[in-house]
């Protein structure tokens, strides 16, 4: 005979092998919590609705928080035997107030369960992110304020481009993770439909109030359908999308601290504390951190193919295969937070080497297309313009020059409309303040975005 809860039909225990096969509820232990919570929540709602009597439920409930005590004091026993979380749950319950603790999963299943316990832990999850999110814009902010006066070179192609205020760099970091908490601030309120009460697929014979469950446990209303309520799984396959998304964004800032790091570079010195050593070159100083967290994006996209794949071709309702769901998602659950947690002090402890920045935009002719600029605003099309400017930047690479090296008459050789004032114009200095459009590097464009993102944290 069968020793599961769900025993009755059949005629052998379960193999050991399929059990430990089959089992979750190592990998499931964070949802214990949330778990309780719901059968607390349902307890209360059967009982409300004379399902069960109002002493049955508080025996239920007293027997539900003694396993919580357990488990926040490490002393419950997860056996593989019992599957998954709720079984685990039931039983240890049970064992402790006897047998009406069978009376709880009446009018549910544990295929609502699961669906609840991931939405109400995600949304948990959801709300860490969300505040994890703001702390490095916190910072990104702070370090564009204090920073708005160094100018470096803006890059397309990894080629010199134009200059620009190190503020303006950061700062758009910071507009990539406004985005990713848009995404994860979304997902939260698509998640506010609770599905207790569908049960296995259909809904339940008895009289439940789902309605009531729902507001006990924070959500909107209950899930309209039942079937798609037990079967669904968009809230892990978008959670683990924003999440991706956000690692793109991370791996990215990464790529450039680690450039910008590098000797060839060395526009900021990363604090030691971030990074690590050779075992046989004693000078190295390597941004392992930085490194680490563009490595991991690998991970991530991963997760997110996992998922996917899962639910590709399952039928409805539910399936064995979703089983599959947690591992990645809680990886990626895990992965991002550490990574925002390790990669917004390094940011904020980090050193800008102003003077490096300078000299780096100097190089490369990043003020030519302010020359072009120039050279318009005396009369010039700007396609005439662009090939007196690539003419002149030529002349320069031929002789070792910058464009501002260049003395009047030479300037002239190459269009007779270039004066005296064309050297005010090409500064490093006056090409950041010339670019006042919205959203442009210049000082008090930039501060007017960082005046915008100040707002939006302070909502």
């Amino acid at each position: 005979m069968s020793s599961k809860l769900w025993g009755g039909r059949f005629d052998l225990p379960t193999n050991k092998l399929v059990e430990e096969f089959n089992a979750t509820i190592l990998i499931e232990k964070r949802l214990f919590p949330v778990d309780i919570k719901g059968s607390i929540a349902h307890a209360t709602m059967l009982a409300k609705q004379n399902i069960i009597t109002q002493e049955e439920a508080d025996l239920i409930i007293s027997g539900l928080q003694a396993v919580a005590k357990e488990v926040e004091e490490g002393q419950f026993v997860y056996d593989t035997a019992d599957e998954d979380v709720h079984m685990s749950i039931e039983k240890r319950m049970t064992e402790i107030i006897g047998p009406v603790g069978g009376k709880l999963h009446t009018a549910r299943s544990r295929n609502d369960q699961t669906t609840l316990d991931s939405k109400m832990h995600m949304r948990g999850v959801i709300q860490e992110n969300l505040a994890l999110i703001r702390e490095m814009q916190k910072v990104i902010v702070e370090r564009a304020k204090g920073e708005i006066n160094v100018i470096m070179p803006g890059y397309t192609h990894l080629q010199t481009g134009q200059p620009i205020l190190f503020s303006h760099w950061i700062m758009a970091y910071f507009w990539m993770l406004e985005r990713d908490y848009s995404r994860f601030e979304d997902l939260y309120e698509r998640m506010g439909l609770c599905p207790l009460g569908s049960a296995a697929l259909a809904g339940t014979t008895f009289d439940i109030d789902r309605f009531y469950t729902a507001e006990l446990l924070g959500f909107d209303a209950p899930t309209p359908n039942s079937i798609d309520s037990v079967s669904d799984r968009d809230h892990m396959v978008e959670f683990n999308a924003a999440a991706a998304i956000c690692f793109m964004h991370l791996s990215r800032l990464s790529e450039e601290l680690v450039l910008f790091s590098s000797q060839d570079f060395k526009f900021i010195e990363l604090s030691d504390d971030f990074c690590t050593g050779s075992s046989i070159m004693p000078q190295k100083k390597n941004p392992d951190i930085a490194e680490k967290i563009r490595g991991k994006t690998g991970r991530m996209y991963g997760n997110l193919m996992a998922i996917l794949t899962t639910m590709k071709g399952l039928p409805l309702a539910y399936n064995t295969d979703m089983s599959e769901d947690k591992e990645a998602v809680y990886d990626s659950m895990d992965t991002l937070q550490l990574s925002l947690q390790v990669i917004t002090p390094m940011i904020e402890k980090m050193v800008v080497l102003e003077a490096n920045t300078r000299d780096a935009a100097d190089r490369g002719f990043s003020v030519a297309t302010d020359m072009a600029d120039y050279l318009v605003r005396k009369g010039l099309p700007f396609r005439e313009a662009h090939h007196v400017v690539g003419s002149a930047v030529n002349y320069c690479i031929k002789h070792d020059k910058k464009l501002n090296d260049l003395s009047l008459e030479e300037f002239r050789d190459f269009h007779p409309s270039i004066e005296e004032d064309i050297y005010q114009d090409i500064t490093l200095e006056a090409c950041v303040s010339a670019r006042i459009s919205f959203g442009g590097t210049a000082p008090q464009a930039v501060l007017a975005q960082i005046e915008r993102a100040e707002s939006i944290i302070a909502e």
